[in-house]
């Protein structure tokens, strides 16, 4: 199938062509033709799919006839909601790609930056928004984004956008939509809280499936490492000496580990970066962009940092900590190997962490490649380590006075 099947018009089947698209990916073929007909759909697919311009090609294309501005100007008719800064300003230059051959006009919109810019493109006019929940409702409150003429709303990941606590702010946002619009739902995985959202404000949805939930590409060679925890650090500067080339992510768990990390690999002479979400928007995006340019050749994120940033080219993905729920192993290495490329999937697994890797193989359905042969190994009977505090009881017990206070008290005897 190529794109001209899609019933797509010729500029934006020139902007795809040039933006190096020949034929649509699986998630498009099926989407596609169900958004040009109104329907409203859930959509369970992986990143990297293409699910992007699964939704941004049809709103383009049903916008298209009525692109040029009426005499009040432009009105919002396209709401795209994102739970996180970068995946919001993915999705915007793919809707500039798209629309290259078109009058229609995006902007984005999400915290963490000046709010004054962004209403000054929001005062001009636009045809299609794309917001984080909370800077969305900040706008409106402000009466600088007005949603009464919103055709279509988009969800996109929303089962990361349930796990951030956003699902009051997205049914606020549903609500202040108009009754009649077309609802369109992307997750990942469709949990039941995910169920429960689209339940509560989908009518009568397509059900599409790309891939099983818990598809790891083939393409991804997965290798785990049993190390005590202490030296995870030095294995992992071992690997990186001497197996680990080219751009590479690292996932650690919290934002301390991911500073602690980075600076260990600077001292080393190595060029890395990282993302989390103490860092401002700015700070990220900069260091995103010095990622895809080259100028450094590590970035180390937390999982809600890194989500839906599309990389191309990505060698490897080691998990310096294993993530305790095995969907978010899925999306770390689906970062690699994508568009028929291959990669590699470095693990990191101390004693405390072996029940994960048991999940994680049970979603998957593969066994995962443990490597013995390096200088760190954990010793098979190792327990996993319970830090126990030195203390002892409370100083004060209950019910006891000191000396002190014994003496001062003035008996009424």
């Amino acid at each position: 199938m190529s794109f001209k099947d899609l019933k797509l018009n010729r500029p934006l089947l020139r902007a795809v062509a040039e933006a190096g698209y020949d034929n649509p990916t699986l998630v498009q073929e099926k989407t596609i033709p169900l958004i040009l007909g109104k329907r409203d759909i859930i959509v369970s697919a992986q990143t990297g799919t293409g699910k992007t311009a699964a939704f941004a090609l049809p709103i383009l294309q049903s916008l298209f006839d009525r692109q040029d501005a009426p005499k009040k100007g432009k009105q919002v008719k396209a709401l795209i909601i994102s739970p996180t800064r970068e995946l919001a300003s993915q999705i915007e230059e793919n809707f500039k790609t798209y629309s290259t051959y078109t009058n229609l006009r995006t902007a984005v919109v999400f915290g963490g930056i000046s709010i004054e810019p962004q209403k000054e493109v929001l005062k001009k006019g636009i045809d299609i928004l794309i917001a984080t929940p909370g800077r969305l409702l900040d706008l409106h409150k402000q009466d600088f984004v007005n949603l009464d003429y919103v055709e279509t709303l988009v969800l996109d990941e929303a089962d990361l956008m349930l796990d951030m606590g956003f699902i009051d702010d997205v049914k606020k946002i549903e609500r202040l939509c108009t009754k009649e619009k077309q609802v369109l739902l992307f997750s990942a995985t469709i949990p039941y809280k995910v169920e429960q959202l689209a339940n509560s404000i989908l009518t009568n949805p397509e059900r599409i499936e790309v891939a099983q939930n818990s598809s790891t590409s083939k393409n991804v060679n997965q290798l785990l490492y049993f190390v005590p925890k202490k030296s995870k650090i030095e294995l992992c500067l071992h690997l990186l000496r001497n197996t680990i080339k080219g751009n590479i992510i690292i996932f650690r768990r919290t934002k301390y580990g991911v500073d602690k990390l980075e600076k260990t690999l600077l001292n080393n002479g190595y060029k890395a970066d990282s993302i989390h979400g103490d860092k401002s928007q700015t700070a990220r995006q900069d260091a995103l962009d010095r990622f895809k340019k080259g100028d450094v050749n590590i970035l180390i994120a937390t999982d809600v940092a890194a989500r839906g940033i599309d990389i191309n080219n990505l060698d490897a993905v080691v998990n310096f900590d294993l993530p305790n729920i095995p969907e978010t192993y899925v999306h770390r290495i689906g970062r690699t190997a994508r568009a028929g490329n291959t990669g590699m999937a470095y693990s990191l697994c101390s004693a405390d962490e072996k029940t994960y890797v048991q999940t994680i193989q049970q979603l998957i359905q593969l066994q995962l490649d443990v490597i013995d042969q390096h200088p760190y190994p954990l010793d098979p009977k190792a327990k996993p380590i319970v830090h126990k505090s030195k203390k002892t009881g409370s100083k004060h017990k209950k019910g006891r006075k000191s000396e002190a206070s014994k003496k001062k008290k003035k008996r009424w005897y």
